[in-house]
């Protein structure tokens, strides 16, 4: 880890010298007979593509030409005056957005021992979890505890991540990012290396975390000739626990016959509600309120999909028919009058929520807020809205489970 460390900072620094070298000769090349000393192209002519592209290179080197190319610049800089290498360290700050002092020797070792003591930490945590047990298998109370332990887990895994980030930029010569800033100075090849590393220590979520900043890069990155706007539009990750429940495939009708499959689906957030509309606690939120549809439009565009499933036996096909077209519902009610899908996702209540990820884990389940009929005038939660907005903004779901609350599911 040492070695690694050291040898990214020193790259780093040659590279800065080298470009300026390398932007010379290319204004000595350009100059023509008769230009005076002020119209040669120097380093700070570089443009951000042409560093990028030279930075591309470097990354798509074999090991014996980076071993070479090593050489060839720690040769040139130990060839250097005092004067020229100050100048080079001055040029990398501009050019790589460093604000910070340059660390002495004693202090660079103590970044490096927190880096390796935040790795230890991580891959402590990941062996600490053990062997997985199924979730089903475990009482009400072992839930309890694994809910708490995993995220206990997780919150020190991302404290760690957020170290080892903030100490290599320290390393690196730049400014420690503030809290909730992104590090966007690291390179591109370095956060490949280090996500390398991270897997290699089975440090999971830091792997996951690395790749999500490597994405988010390349998202940002644009091409000549093109505005932002005209960039791709990047989703947040869904952030998904390691325990969650994975969701059971089916494959139903609607009343209007067409066929559905949760499979459909893969890469979208998909939202059930068991439904039924001879149930007033169903119906309180499509006649006094509108929060099923409501909830339904507002994260239409946010890659959600909401599904009704019915599961009441001695319901009509004409009778949903006709509830679809007076509420105007922009999605459909699924057929499950056997109950074969209620019962393998344990729906008890009419309304009874589940959440179910890109991935096909269920992420929420329970009741839809905690207000049955609307009694509760004040601290009303909707706990399938609020665990929505955490999903579609990148984070994880703070109230995974609750009671759910209603009508028996009137199974045949």
């Amino acid at each position: 880890m040492n070695r690694y460390l050291i040898s990214v900072v020193t790259i780093v620094v040659v590279l800065a010298a080298s470009w300026g070298a390398f932007a010379q000769r290319e204004g000595r090349e350009r100059r023509r007979p008769g230009e005076g000393r002020e119209s040669r192209t120097t380093s700070r002519d570089v443009s951000p593509e042409e560093r990028a592209r030279m930075r591309e290179r470097f990354q798509n080197m074999s090991e014996e030409e980076r071993g070479k190319f090593r050489a060839q610049m720690r040769e040139r800089w130990e060839k250097m005056s005092e004067e020229e290498r100050e100048k080079a360290r001055a040029q990398m700050r501009q050019r790589f957005g460093g604000r910070g002092r340059r660390l002495g020797r004693e202090d660079q070792l103590k970044a490096i021992e927190a880096v390796e003591k935040q790795l230890a930490k991580l891959k402590a945590g990941i062996e600490a979890m053990g062997e997985r047990r199924s979730f089903r298998d475990l009482s009400e109370e072992e839930r309890t505890k694994l809910r708490e332990r995993f995220a206990k887990s997780r919150e020190e895994r991302q404290t760690a991540t957020k170290t080892i980030i903030a100490q290599i930029a320290m390393l690196q010569g730049q400014r420690q990012p503030a809290e909730g800033e992104e590090l966007v100075t690291v390179n591109t090849g370095e956060l490949k290396a280090i996500r390398e590393l991270a897997v290699k220590e089975k440090a999971k979520e830091t792997a996951q975390r690395l790749e999500r900043l490597i994405a988010g890069r390349r998202a940002r990155r644009q091409r000549p000739g093109t505005s932002r706007t005209e960039q791709p539009v990047r989703r947040p990750t869904v952030v998904e626990p390691e325990d969650a429940r994975k969701a059971q495939a089916f494959t139903l009708n609607t009343f209007d016959g067409k066929e559905i499959s949760l499979s459909d689906y893969r890469g979208k957030i998909v939202v059930l509600e068991w439904f039924n509309f001879e149930c007033p606690y169903v119906m309180h939120h499509y006649e006094t309120t509108d929060t099923m549809v409501g909830l339904a439009n507002k994260y239409k565009s946010r890659n959600v999909v909401w599904l009704a499933m019915n599961s009441t036996s001695h319901i009509t096909p004409q009778a949903n028919k006709e509830f679809t077209r007076k509420y105007n519902l922009p999605f459909p009610i699924l057929d499950d009058r056997p109950g074969r899908v209620g019962h393998a996702y344990g729906a008890k209540t009419t309304p009874h929520m589940y959440i179910i990820s890109p991935r096909g884990n269920i992420l929420y389940e329970g009741a839809i807020d905690n207000s049955p009929l609307g009694r509760k005038k004040e601290g009303v939660i909707n706990y399938v809205d609020k665990a929505l907005a955490e999903l579609t903004a990148g984070k994880a779901v703070s109230t995974p489970e609750s009671k759910p609350y209603g009508c028996s599911v009137k199974y045949p």
